[in-house]
């Protein structure tokens, strides 16, 4: 009897660690949060992804309406499209935005959908026009320095300033 209730609680311990082993690959792989809700396909065009993914989310107001389906390159535009799957229930004017922004300082890139103000709402297939590429870091540092080597390198000298000379003494 002591037997089988070891084999019982080992088999439970071994079924425990198989789950927690399939939740922590699912997070890694950021399919913990699947959604069986239906979709439509919208697509974004942007000059820059920066480190966007696919199955990264699409949020509005902080809240997940979508996620990332595709991500490829036009080669007649010369940009980066990014094809979003956004649940049914969450309707978008035709002229909302989509702007690509980060989690923190160094977090994970996610797409952040602005609601416009028609009356006609997005459906599948269409193209979100207006978009705001990522904010590379990289880029920004680069920026900076060169700037700031410019200002460095092409300001005028100052004058010396004039020496004082005491009262009495010929100049």
């Amino acid at each position: 009897m002591t037997r089988e209730k070891t084999d019982f609680w080992v088999g439970l311990f071994v079924l425990l660690g198989g789950i927690a082993l399939l939740f922590l690959a699912l997070r890694a792989g950021n399919m913990s949060s699947f959604s069986f809700a239906p979709t439509y396909q919208v697509q974004a065009y942007f000059d820059n992804l920066g480190g966007l993914k696919v199955r990264a989310p699409v949020k509005s107001s902080g809240v997940v309406v979508g996620r990332v389906a595709a991500i490829g390159f036009d080669n007649e535009r010369f940009q980066a499209v990014a094809t979003l799957d956004l649940e049914q229930q969450y309707q978008f004017p035709t002229d909302s935005s989509a702007s690509i922004l980060t989690s923190g300082l160094l977090g994970e890139q996610y797409i952040g959908l602005t609601p416009g103000g028609e009356d006609k709402n997005l459906a599948q297939g269409n193209q979100i026009q207006y978009t705001q590429s990522a904010v590379v870091l990289e880029e920004l540092i680069s920026k900076f320095l060169y700037s700031s080597a410019d200002k460095g390198g092409s300001a005028p000298a100052e004058p010396a300033p004039p020496t004082l000379t005491p009262p009495g003494a010929q100049q």
